[in-house]
């Protein structure tokens, strides 16, 4: 029996992102994986890649997808027990200063262009799709996925909230809806989930290939997978900040065991 971790790329910036680099490699950690670190300034990693984590961060250059930078221009519907939710919700209400606090300090502006990042992450997806390495996209990480499969992005989404203040926070404050058919449901066990949101902005035209598995009641995509691969996932909150919540530690450990079997081919 092969007893060697899969090693798990973890893309982000040269400067900021520590607290989602250090709360992602606890997550591969805890289900038997090894997170290494790859961001612009160190490049590419010398060991073998088994799978690959594009993080969250920084805005995509809108001519990576055809557009003009515009700055130019928990709940009852989750089929838990109510002693559980109450776990849950206790555990987030003791994690959230903690997860709060790490992200205030270490954490950049996600606003400004990384042409460097984007080059970085775009090769790095290529060379995984082709080699059919499993690939979980995070906020940024999902829309880079959607642009390399052709898709577009809403700049700004803060035109879908004008009767709803807009939600920002790394608290778990927003409800989606899961598709019943997909991968994604697979792994969480549930078509309503609660979770954060640190974006401001979203798929809009989809990539060729994929499928849109959850959105927001206003229509906001809020996950898609791949079709036709074995694992290609991009998610637009943050599980790793949300460690407390069982169904959100599934994602790494999905992505993981994925890995896990593309090691041994």
């Amino acid at each position: 029996m092969n007893r060697r971790k899969p090693n798990i790329g973890v893309t982000g910036p040269d400067k900021g992102g520590r607290a989602a680099w250090w709360f992602t490699r606890f997550a591969v950690f805890l289900h038997g994986g090894r997170a290494i670190h790859i961001h612009p300034q160190k490049g590419l990693p010398e060991e073998d890649i088994h799978g690959l984590i594009i993080g969250g961060g920084a805005d995509i250059n809108p001519e990576r997808y055809g557009a003009e930078d515009i700055r130019d221009l928990f709940s009852k519907d989750e089929k838990v027990s109510s002693l559980r939710r109450f776990f849950i919700y206790l555990l987030t209400i003791i994690f959230f200063p903690f997860i709060y606090f790490l992200r205030k300090i270490f954490s950049a502006s996600s606003e400004d262009i990384d042409d460097n990042r984007d080059e970085l992450e775009f090769g790095l997806i290529e060379k995984a799709v082709d080699k059919n390495i499993p690939i979980l996209g995070i906020c940024r990480g999902a829309q880079l996925l959607n642009i390399h499969f052709g898709g577009t992005l809403h700049q700004d989404i803060a035109g879908y909230y004008t009767e709803v203040p807009r939600i920002q926070s790394v608290w778990p404050k927003k409800r989606v809806e899961v598709d019943g058919n997909s991968m994604l449901h697979d792994i969480l066990t549930f078509e309503k989930v609660w979770v954060n949101a640190l974006h401001h902005q979203a798929v809009d035209d989809l990539g060729e290939g994929l499928a849109v598995v959850a959105k927001e009641e206003n229509g906001i995509i809020q996950a898609i997978e791949h079709t036709n691969r074995n694992f290609i996932l991009g998610v637009q909150w943050h599980p790793e900040y949300m460690p407390q919540i069982p169904a959100q530690r599934r994602v790494f450990k999905r992505l993981v065991a994925a890995a896990k079997t593309r090691m041994t081919k």
